[in-house]
Formats: structure tokens, sequence, C-alpha cells
């Protein structure tokens, strides 16, 4: 099933009414071959009237592009990629309406699939109660085609669907496969003649091709096999540019017709030199090459792949009956509640209503060991029910789920370019023209030197097909996808090539502590009395104020009422300080219950007190006849997460300086920052005191990551480098944040800054190789010690060797030291 990447920008998030509505389309582009043309592409793209940004992707033959609606469309963009050489790809999916016989129904169902952007034709079949869809690659989910439908009263049924991607690569495969079985049979020979010569003296040779039996097998591989790098070539230079395709049709064509010519021209009893056998050879290495590139290719691409697998296509789903119907997925709904058993993979983003199981979430967020969960437990679409039978209420189904959104964080990843690769393609621009210049000059240069036009020509056809720009245009995006689906199933979601970049350079890490050093569950551990109230009558006054509220520690305060099985009474005239505690009035009498400062600033001092366990601190006052009142001092404990000092440990060795930002008390959270091992400690700190603390560490030249999880930590999160959200946090905080872990494990954040590294690691090396092997093969070939053949097969497998570099990275795994706490998960 594609993708949903057709979307429109708020016009509102650029800062003006007038603002140029925007509209992204992410497009399938076929017939690149090499950096040259995604680059060349990418500046045509860039240079088009109503385009406002386009990134065009060699390694995943993709193209990002934002329009302005008022200057563009989608016809308009596909005819920019045409007149460049190139096609948008196009996928066809056949579905079933009932009653399409009917002549209004086939109009209205017509209709409705013809208004759906993206989709480029419709034919219906009355006979068959079908309706066939061709539209624009990875554009037009079935949902969306469903949802159309439905809405003009009727149901659509599919029965291939759009976006047999899948289907069309085994195609593909099968066709590459055949292409080169039937070259490397037309060469074979050519081989055996090759090896006979190195074998045998020239008077003892047991066997030699004739040369009419050499142009007979030479024609169909030229020509007919060959055609692809004619016809990529014509495209590239009436596109106005030049590619891989062109110097292997120069270098090819020379050697054949150098050889043809020799058969034409020879009149002597023994065989002419003739050359044939190079541009076979090379035809089949680069068809090699290029086969076994794509291959590689789906291997650093296969994390999506890996994500889109886990969505099931269908669901039980449960009646009101009590009894079961089966559902496509994609017409789930938020609030079905559907029946999920043994072996199952979750359907949907949910709640269990009913029943217990151990949940894998391994491919979700990277957590090894399945996880016991029950009523009220969330669970996640595409992980796999391990042994339980459970009901589960939907609350997020399709794009909205977790699943689609960590698919559409890894595209986003994938797709974009770091700075280096722009310089990568300003290079790679005018390498193809610099090569046929360098060529050129070496055919000229051996003329001079007396060496004969054999010679020349030989020379000039090894330079032209040694030199190819397609190790330089892979090196940067597949170590890209690779790393970042290696991140991605370790848990760790990236949101774009930026972030990518900038993570490997922090030098400095803030955490947060609630709910992201510690579990963000407090309990109340001690309740101290200070005016003569019993402790069930200050524990309810202190819930009822905090009933309305999710933070963890009114959470505490509720859970402890509960338990005691005591009441909550009503709040009148409630007033909320941030970062102090909350006011409000219960049974006529004004009370306040939060830190120290909150009663400070009521020129209430609390005294200074012994905390038993460490933990924080909250006070309960009133406003009585007689004057304001303490009345309670709790003591809330938050147990530290059996990681974090793991996690502290882990970024020093990274050479990363951690800090501790916490709203708790000074000495809170100095006792914790001790006990974890981190210096750098900031206290008492609001949430605008977060954002203050990262602006001077940048102001010194450092930069920074922020990991929290909570709205407080918002603004931190946007203002540091780089923003890390642990995956059961608050949504706003995750959709602020540039990284998100998904699940609350802080070794992870190390996990992040490595796995960034590395992945720059291996681009700095791709890049290297990639130029080492265009400046060494460049002379070699041109000064003539390298044939034509050698020369071949040294460009089929440079990018080969790139690409096989930047897979070693899916192999990558965060380093998750052994916990110290017995029986602690790792």
């Amino acid at each position: 099933m594609a993708s949903a990447i057709l979307s429109a920008d708020s016009p509102g998030a650029l800062g003006s009414s007038e603002a140029p509505e925007l509209e992204r389309l992410d497009l399938a582009i076929e017939g690149m071959t090499c950096s040259a043309c995604s680059t060349r592409l990418e500046r045509v793209l860039n240079g088009s009237a109503g385009v406002t940004d386009a990134t065009v992707n060699l390694a995943l033959e993709r193209a990002m592009i934002r329009i302005d609606r008022a200057g563009a469309d989608l016809r308009s963009v596909m005819d920019v990629v045409q007149r460049c050489g190139f096609r948008v790809g196009t996928e066809t999916g056949t579905y079933h309406v009932d009653d399409l016989g009917n002549d209004r129904v086939a109009r209205a169902v017509e209709d409705a699939l013809r208004s759906v952007p993206g989709v480029l034709d419709v034919k219906v079949s009355p006979a068959l109660e079908q309706v066939s869809v061709t539209a624009v690659s990875l554009m037009v989910p079935d949902t969306v085609l469903a949802d159309r439908v439905r809405a003009a009263g009727y149901a659509l049924v599919a029965t291939t669907g759009v976006g047999g991607q899948v289907e069309r690569e085994r195609r593909q495969t099968a066709r590459e496969r055949r292409a080169i079985l039937a070259a490397a049979l037309l060469t074979a020979p050519f081989m055996v003649e090759m090896v006979v010569m190195f074998a045998f003296p020239a008077d003892a040779r047991p066997f030699h091709l004739p040369p009419l039996v050499q142009l007979a097998l030479a024609i169909p591989l030229q020509f007919v096999i060959g055609l692809r790098f004619y016809r990529g070539a014509i495209n590239a230079l009436r596109g106005g540019g030049a590619n891989m395709d062109v110097l292997v049709a120069l270098g090819t064509t020379s050697a054949f017709a150098y050889s043809l010519y020799q058969i034409i021209a020879f009149h002597g009893p023994s065989h002419p030199p003739l050359y044939f056998e190079a541009s076979a050879v090379i035809i089949t290495l680069v068809m090699l090459g290029k086969h076994m590139e794509a291959r590689a290719k789906r291997g650093a691409a296969a994390a999506i792949q890996e994500l889109l697998a886990l969505r099931p296509d269908v669901a039980l789903v449960r009646l009101p009956d009590g009894g079961v119907e089966e559902r496509p997925c994609r017409d789930l709904r938020v609030g079905d509640v559907v029946v999920c058993r043994p072996g199952d993979n979750v359907a949907a983003d949910g709640v269990i209503a009913r029943g217990e199981a151990e949940i894998d979430e391994s491919l979700i967020t990277g957590e090894s060991r399945p996880i016991p969960k029950g009523p009220g437990d969330t669970v996640t679409a595409g992980s796999i029910n391990v042994d339980g039978f459970i009901d589960i209420e939907t609350r997020a189904v399709g794009e909205d789920s977790t699943l689609a959104k960590m698919i559409g964080l890894v595209e986003n990843a994938q797709v974009g370019k770091p700075a280096v690769q722009r310089l990568v393609d300003r290079v790679s621009a005018i390498f193809v023209p610099v090569v046929v210049g360098i060529a050129a000059v070496t055919f000229a240069g051996w003329l001079l030197a007396g060496a004969g036009l054999e010679n020349a020509i030989i020379s000039a056809v090894a330079t032209l097909v040694i030199a190819c720009p397609c190790a330089l245009g892979l090196a940067t995006p597949t170590a890209i996808m690779a790393g970042s689906g290696a991140a991605a199933r370790a848990g760790i979601l990236i949101k774009d090539i930026t972030t990518l970049e900038q993570a490997h350079g922090l030098s400095h890490v803030v955490f947060d502590k609630t709910g992201t050093l510690t579990e963000g569950k407090p309990s109340l551990a001690a309740i101290e009395l200070l005016a003569g109230r019993d402790e069930n009558e200050v524990l309810e006054v202190a819930a009822s104020l905090q009933q309305g509220s999710e933070h963890p520690i009114a959470l505490a305060f509720r859970k402890a009422v509960e338990e005691r099985g005591l009441t909550l009474d009503p709040v009148e005239h409630f007033k909320n300080t941030v970062a102090r505690g909350i006011e409000g009035e219960v049974n006529g009498v004004r009370y306040l219950v939060g830190n120290d400062r909150l009663f400070r600033d009521k020129a209430l001092d609390p005294p200074p007190r012994e905390l038993q366990r460490g933990g924080a601190e909250v006070w309960l006052g009133a406003s009585l006849e007689g004057g304001d009142a303490l009345l309670a001092r709790f003591e809330l404990v938050d147990e530290l997460r059996p990681q974090a000092k793991a996690a502290v440990e882990q970024l020093k060795r990274l050479q990363v300086t951690p800090l501790l930002v916490s709203g708790d008390a000074v000495s809170v959270a100095q006792r914790i920052g001790a006990e974890l091992g981190i210096d750098a400690v900031h206290g008492e700190a609001r949430p605008e005191d977060k954002s203050t603390i990262i602006a001077e560490l940048a102001e010194q030249g450092a930069s920074v990551g922020m990991v929290g999880d909570g709205v407080n930590d918002a603004p931190a999160l946007a203002r540091a480098t780089v923003g890390i959200a642990l995956g059961t946090g608050t949504d706003v905080a995750m959709e602020t944040a540039a990284i998100t872990l998904m699940r609350p494990d802080p070794r992870l954040v190390a996990g992040a800054i490595d796995a960034s590294r590395r992945t720059f690691r291996k681009i700095k090396q791709n890049l290297f190789w990639a130029f080492v092997y265009n400046v060494v093969g460049l002379p070699l070939a041109a000064f003539g010690f390298l044939s034509p053949t050698l020369a071949g097969a040294a460009m089929a497998f440079s990018s080969v060797s790139v690409v096989t570099n930047s897979l070693m990275l899916r192999s990558w795994k965060p380093t998750l030291p052994r916990l110290e706490e017995k029986g602690a998960p790792s």
C-alpha cells in the first residue's frame, strides 16, 4: 500500500496571511542512473516556476518537491521531470464496486476517483464490476480512494490495489536478471578467447573467434541489451546534461565502431585487432554492477519495508452483539474494538479493554523482550501479541497511528541531504563533461605521441569507462538510509537529515529530571502534620486541589486518596502558578499546595526539614481567620530509572557533558546529580529557565541536546540544537523534539549520538574512497595502464563497494551496558 505523501502546509506557519499555499509532492523518479542525473533534475526543478524547494535522492529514486499551488501543480511538475529525460513513477490497481453495471453508479464512481489528487486515469469495466486506477506512485493510498468513493455512496474493495511496490520491484529484478543472463551468454565466448590469449602463445592458440562471429555476438549486446545506455544518454543530453550513460555509450560505441572499421578495412591473411570484447564486457559488467547496486540500495532502505510489513491487512472487529467480523484495517475507525489473538499483529493504536498478553514491540520501540500488558495499558499498531487474547479499543488509525508516523519520520530523514552532499552535487554536475574532456585530451595526446590510432582509442575508451559519478552520488544517501534505519530499529526516531547532521556534534546534553531520569511516577512517602489536622483531612484537601491536573505529582496524591478510600471535594476559584503550585477554595476555605517558593511568595517561609527518603517536598497551607498558616508537609519519592546512571556514563565516554536541570529544590537536584555523577546541576528551574540555560551554553559555542518528556520541556526542546523526547511523554514534547526515543530508556540518548557519528563516519569513508577511486583511476586509464575491460570492471564495482560499506551500518545497535540493579531490564 502506498503511503500518503501529498500534504498541504499551513499558510499561517509562514507568519503571514498572504503567504503562499504550499503543497508537498513526494514522487518516485524512474530513469536516473547516477548522481549527475539527480543533480541535474534537482537543479531544473528548483529553477521551475512555482517550485519553492526540491530535493532529489538518487539512492531512494525519490524527489521531494514543495510547490506553490498558485504557480504549479502535479501535472506541471511531471512535465518538468519528463523534459529532463526522466519519468514520474506510476502504478495501476484494480478494485471491485457493486452495481458498477449501472451507468449512474459507474459515472459517480469514476468522477469520485478522478477527483483524487494524483490519479491519472480511471477505466471502468461494468461487466466485471471492476475499476482500474492509474495513479502517481507513493501519492495515493487505497484508503483515500475508498474514502472518496464511500463519500459518493458506494463501497470500493481492493483486488490488487494501488501501491504494488514490492511486486513492481520483483518484476523489475526479474527483467534485470534475464538481461544480465543474456549479456553473460553473449559475452562468454569473448571471455574464453581472452583466457586463451593470455594462456597460450600466438602461434599455439587452439581457439580464436572469427571476426564475423565476434560481430554477430557484439551487435545484440551493443544495440539490444545495451540500448538502455543509449536511451539514458539521449535523455540526458536532451535534458541539457550528461550522466554515466553518456560515458558508457561513448566508450562502448568507440570500441565497437573501431572494431567494425577494422573488419571492413582489413584485408590481410590474419585476423585484425578487434575490441568487441571490450564493449561486450563493459556492458555486461556495468549491468551486473547496477543490479548489485540496486539490491544493496534496497537493503539500505530495508527499515521502511520492515515497518510497512508490520501493518496487518485485516482485523477482527467485535460487534455490539458480541460477535466478530473480519474488516480491512484501512476501514477501522477510532472507537472500534479489535480482537487480537496470540501471534497477531496489533491492528491499530489503542488501549486494552479486556484480557492480558505479552506484547512484542521490538520492531517499534527496540525493546528486546515482550512486555506484559493488561486492561488500561496502551498498545501500538504493528506490535505482536505473543500469548494472550485481548480486546483493544482503537485510539488512532491510518496516518494518525504511531507506526505511520514512524514511517513518515524515517522517510523524511532519508530523503533529505546534508551540507556535504550539496558540495558533492556541485562536483557531480560538472563531472561527466570534465571526464569527456580528459578522454579527448588522452586521445589527442596518444596520437601526438605517435602511439597510433589503436592505442589512442583504447586509452580514451578506458578513460571514459572507468570514471563514474555513481559512487559519489551514493556515498551519502546510502549511509543515511542505513544509519537512520538502524536507529529506527533500535527505537530511535530521527526527524530529518538536519537532526542527523547536528546530533553527531553535540557537546552537552541537558536532562530534565521527572519522567526522564526518574520513572515519572512519584508516590507519597510521608506526611508531616503542622497544625493539628489529621492525615486524611490534609490529604483530601491537597488531592482535591489537584484533581483536574495530569501532573505526575497530582496523580500521586489522587492515587494515595484512592488507596485510603477517601473522596475528593469540589474546588472553586482555582488558580495555577507555573513551577510553583496551585490555589483554590475547598468547602469555603482558601488553600495553597505547592513548593516552598509558592509559600515564600505569600510571605510564608516553610521551615527546613530533613527529607526522610531524599524525595521532593510539597507543602499545604490555608488562609484562616487568624492569618495564613502551614498545615502539612508531604514528601514524594520518584525512583530513578535503573538505566539513568549508565546513560550518564555513556555520554561521558562519548566526550559529551551531561547537565541536570530540574524544577525540584536545589538540594534534591544536587542529591540526584551526585548519585548519577552529574556535576552541573540546576535546581528550582522554571520552563523558561531551562531555555535560558541552553541559550547561555549556545552563546559559549556549545552544541546542546535537551532531553525531556513533558509539556513544560517543550520550550527547551525547541531551543536546543537537538531536542530529544521520550516516546512515553506528552505529544507536545514529541512534536517539538527532533529525536524521539520510542521507549523510556535514557541510554538511547547516547545511542542516538553514536548512530549519528557512525553514519557521518561512513559518509566520510565513502566520499574518500569515491574521490580516491576517480583521482587514481583516471590517470591510470589515460596513461594506458588499464585496459577498457579492467576499467569497466572497476567502474561497475566502485559504487557497489560504497553501498556495501554503508550496509555495514545495518548491524549497528546501541550499546546498552548491563545494569547494576538486579533483574532490571536492559
